[in-house]
């Protein structure tokens, strides 16, 4: 079993996520139900798939949770796009959120290539 804590891809994910509630408070509250939620779902996916990737016992298995927790990365990214053009929420909190989302990608992007090497 590896130890997620200790990969800075989950820390990063725990960053985001919390970003990610920071940001949504600041949007109207007719979108609590909407967007928002969307959005911290997405958020709390990075790190928690990453974490529980790490229960895998199979490299595979492991590839296919960091797989999703990109996934997810771009989704909270798209969700992010749209809140920019609608005028939503604090667009620092928005751009600032962007930014460790794309930074992010990257991260897992290699982590991927990492766990493909032999």
């Amino acid at each position: 079993m590896r130890n997620f804590r200790e990969l800075k891809i989950w820390k990063n994910g725990i960053d985001i996520a919390i970003k990610t509630y920071r940001v949504t408070e600041t949007f109207p509250k007719e979108d609590k139900y909407s967007i928002v939620q969307q959005m911290n779902k997405a958020g709390i996916s990075i790190p928690s798939n990453i974490a529980e990737g790490c229960s895998r016992k199979s490299d595979r298995d492991y590839y296919r949770f960091i797989e999703i927790a990109l996934g997810s990365a771009f989704e909270l990214e798209t969700q992010v796009v749209i809140a920019e053009q609608l005028k939503k929420g604090d667009q620092q909190l928005l751009q600032e959120l962007k930014n460790a989302i794309v930074e992010e990608q990257k991260m897992l992007t290699g982590f991927q290539q990492a766990l493909t090497k032999d």
